[in-house]
């Protein structure tokens, strides 16, 4: 798999030969080197249904043909908006083309733009057979972390931006209920609000587990071996 940070939460995948988009805030994420008109994808994965998440998947589904996958409430609201959708729900597992992806437990909220309730917030894993990435989603810490770890995850990426996510110390936590190979900090620095130091937590996951942690700048690719 090939990991490109878009900034924020969002994130382009290349895995199996498709472009799997998750959270794709680009209009409005000051990070983003990369404009909705410009994306690749064939598969959009929402995590839930607040506008810095749900994003321009609207946009980028209509302009590429991309199945939007997220929970089935999501779902219905997409397909209310003319595009293709695929319902999950908090803990069900589906094979696509590109591998197995499965929605996990978050602690957050969901509404959508218009006031509409989202369901509930999610996590996901997705799974090429031989690499296997967490995408925490917008969440703060819960224990179930050590039941996702359980499940071998290479590369987890969580937020760090404290206020309206796990700040550096609840994250570093939850490292260690994970127990991945590699960590990659996002939800941090889109605006002063939820600014820190992502070298400085990087710097405390290494002192105090055996795990890895890339930081990447908006744009970077990290290539899951």
């Amino acid at each position: 798999m090939k990991l490109t940070w878009y900034g924020h939460a969002t994130w382009h995948i290349q895995v199996s030969g498709f472009n799997v988009l998750v959270d794709p805030f680009l209009s409005g994420n000051p990070l983003a080197p990369v404009s909705p008109d410009k994306v690749d994808a064939d598969f959009i994965v929402v995590t839930h249904g607040h506008a810095d998440h749900l994003g321009d998947t609207i946009e980028i589904a209509r302009r590429t043909g991309a199945l939007v996958i997220a929970n089935a409430e999501i779902s219905r609201w997409l397909s209310g908006h003319g595009l293709k959708t695929y319902g999950q729900h908090i803990g069900g597992s589906a094979s696509h083309p590109f591998g197995r992806l499965k929605l996990t437990q978050a602690i957050h909220g969901s509404s959508l733009p218009d006031g509409t309730y989202g369901g509930m917030p999610a996590g996901v894993l997705i799974s090429d057979g031989s690499c296997k990435v967490y995408h925490a989603g917008d969440t703060g810490l819960f224990p179930g972390m050590a039941l996702i770890g359980e499940e071998a995850v290479d590369v987890a990426l969580l937020p760090i931006g404290d206020r309206y996510t796990m700040g550096p110390e609840d994250a570093l936590r939850a490292v260690k209920f994970l127990r991945p190979r590699v960590a990659i900090p996002m939800h941090y620095n889109t605006w002063d609000i939820i600014r820190q130091d992502p070298y400085q937590w990087a710097a405390c996951v290494r002192e105090e587990t055996g795990t890895e942690v890339v930081v990447l700048s908006a744009g970077d690719t990290y290539l899951v071996e």
